[in-house]
């Protein structure tokens, strides 16, 4: 198994088609290009994740964050001027093309990470990447890249180790419809301020006849 601290081996192997653990705002996740349908499908197998949860997804950047969504909702766009970087994860409308693991749904998770590796491994690679916490389904998440798993790492190809990781609570997951909102996962970003978000952009009551 490789291990490495450097971000852009890391991105060479992600543009192969491989798939790497690498370190994010809370824990270790595990990372292959959303658009390699065979690495996703093979991250999906080592995980052990069942088929019916998507693989969420992280990106180097907003726009590339967006560019996954069928359409940029506006709501979603206040969420992502308000808590990206950070740990909040927007369940979008999928655009087309993206693997079943991702987007079996019709749906896309996707957020920008708080934290800077993770962040820079996808703009070197080129493109938004999967963020499976790096455990095998329903084990404990990982905060150190000594402590991953060997079933975990038998079914990838590098470990980009970070350090240990800051740990805590995952990321808030929320789905967008238009002005619709659903909390799906509580996590690091309060729901109350996500709430906030939305009812200060909420259109103002029209004039009474």
């Amino acid at each position: 198994m490789e291990i490495t601290r450097d971000p852009a081996r890391a991105a060479e192997i992600l543009r192969a088609g491989g798939a790497v653990a690498y370190p994010t705002e809370t824990f270790y996740g595990l990372g292959t290009l959303a658009s390699s349908a065979a690495g996703v499908a093979r991250l999906a197998a080592a995980k052990l994740r069942p088929s019916d949860r998507p693989l969420p997804l992280v990106a180097a950047d907003r726009d590339m964050a967006f560019s996954l969504a069928a359409r940029r909702e506006p709501l979603a766009e206040r969420l992502a001027d308000r808590f990206w970087p950070g740990p909040l994860t927007l369940v979008l409308e999928a655009a087309p093309g993206l693997p079943p693991e991702i987007a079996g749904s019709g749906r896309v998770g996707v957020r920008v990470p708080g934290c800077d590796v993770a962040r820079e491994l996808s703009r070197l690679a080129g493109g938004p990447i999967t963020s499976t916490s790096a455990n095998l389904s329903g084990g404990p998440p990982v905060r150190r890249a000594q402590d991953l798993d060997p079933a975990v790492l038998a079914g990838i190809d590098l470990v980009l180790d970070g350090g240990e990781t800051p740990g805590g609570l995952p990321s808030t997951v929320v789905a967008v419809s238009g002005a619709g909102l659903e909390l799906i996962r509580v996590g690091a970003v309060r729901w109350e301020a996500v709430e906030a978000v939305a009812r200060a952009s909420a259109p103002l009551p029209g004039p009474r006849d």
